[in-house]
């Protein structure tokens, strides 16, 4: 048996990103993680950056390939009725988002972490939480069992953290969205330098990237919608006419990955129980419309770590008590910011002619206004970390 101060499930960018912060304030932590380390450093997830995350990757020096590598964007553009129109973030609120895969994220923190001398374990089966409730929990696992005086759940929606507390404890709010999004990886530079999200009469495109030799683009689709359903030729044809604007043209090229991904909101409140504390997607998925996701996850370890290094210095309870209210406040702000965007942009099937006129009303209301443009570009390069 092993101990440490904090145990961490899950070796994604919530639980590697506080395993930092704990290492850079001189507490021990434990990293388990289930997937091998190939696997974790390859799943394509989120890719937008928002300044604060980019500001706090920085403070932990983990940030050199993504200032080499990674794109920064001064803005959007919102594409309807065949116009693209760009909200400058840079003249609106002075910030701006950076382009860089999470999977190239969850590298750069691997590696600095081990380098450090960081205890990641990999392919730790059977991971089980106990004495939650207690002061002494521990996390057992095939071959093993780690105690520790408190447990980080940042293992995902799927992960043993959040059902591992008593059933009736936590309040669930979820809602499945009418649709899901196709997303390819292309070996093609991406067709536009900045992103492009498009609202048409026949669904929602997003035209992205992660490299300036790799295009990440995203396709609205139905909830039940089969893969198979849709070869090379079909995809680029459908973005080609979701996305099409006079003297413009979509370059395809070939698919490197592909996949669909439902669209929901879940929050599970409140985020800690006991000695178990949820951060990430273990407490709450947003739709990815807002590009949150990731920020999400690594604003709320910010907050966990700060809360534990009061704690451990001096005792000081106050944050952690405070945890789950404070990043709450921020993820309730994210999901209504999300579900705009995807209000927004997509088109309902269940609208019926008079909700798609208010939908276009509120499109060109958003890039008429001086105001709305300002909300959306706040609320897209972030809040402030805290």
């Amino acid at each position: 048996m092993s101990r440490t101060t904090v145990g961490i499930v899950g070796a994604g960018p919530a639980g590697l990103v506080l395993s930092h912060l704990l290492a850079k304030a001189g507490i021990e932590s434990v990293v388990l993680e289930l997937r091998d380390r190939a696997y974790v450093e390859s799943r394509v997830r989120a890719g937008v950056l928002e300044q604060c995350t980019v500001e706090l990757l920085d403070e932990l020096d983990v940030t050199d390939r993504l200032h080499r590598e990674g794109l920064v964007h001064h803005g959007v553009n919102l594409q309807f009725d065949g116009r693209r129109h760009r909200i400058d973030f840079a003249a609106l609120t002075g910030r701006s988002i950076t382009v860089y895969g999470q999977q190239e994220v969850v590298k750069d923190l691997i590696a600095a972490r081990l380098a450090d001398g960081g205890d990641i374990r990999f392919e730790v089966e059977d991971v089980q939480l106990h004495g939650i409730d207690g002061e002494e929990p521990s996390i057992s696992y095939r071959g093993g069992r780690l105690r520790c005086d408190v447990i980080a759940g940042c293992d995902g929606f799927h992960g043993v953290s959040r059902p591992s507390i008593p059933a009736g404890t936590l309040s669930v709010y979820e809602h499945d969205h009418p649709f899901a999004w196709l997303g390819i990886l292309a070996a093609v530079a991406p067709s536009s330098p900045e992103l492009v999200y498009a609202s048409s009469d026949r669904g929602f495109a997003l035209l992205s990237a992660r490299s300036p030799t790799v295009s990440r683009c995203y396709l609205q689709v139905g909830p039940d919608e089969e893969l198979d359903a849709w070869p090379d030729d079909r995809i680029w044809d459908e973005l080609q006419r979701r996305t099409a604007i006079d003297g413009w043209t979509l370059t395809p090229g070939p698919i490197l990955e592909r996949g669909i991904t439902a669209m929901r909101s879940f929050v599970c409140e409140p985020m800690r129980h006991g000695r178990l504390f949820l951060a990430g997607d273990a407490a709450h998925i947003v739709p990815p419309t807002g590009a949150k996701g990731m920020n999400l996850a690594i604003a709320d370890v910010k907050v966990l770590a700060d809360a534990l290094a009061r704690w451990v210095r001096g005792g000081d309870e106050a944050g952690l008590d405070a945890y789950s209210d404070r990043c709450l406040e921020r993820v309730w702000r994210a999901q209504e910011f999300a579900t705009f965007m995807t209000a927004l942009l997509h088109l309902d099937p269940a609208a019926d002619e008079y909700s798609r006129r208010l939908q276009r009303a509120r499109q060109r209301y958003v890039v008429s206004s001086t105001a709305m443009a300002t909300a959306l570009a706040e609320n897209y390069v972030g809040l402030p970390l805290g």
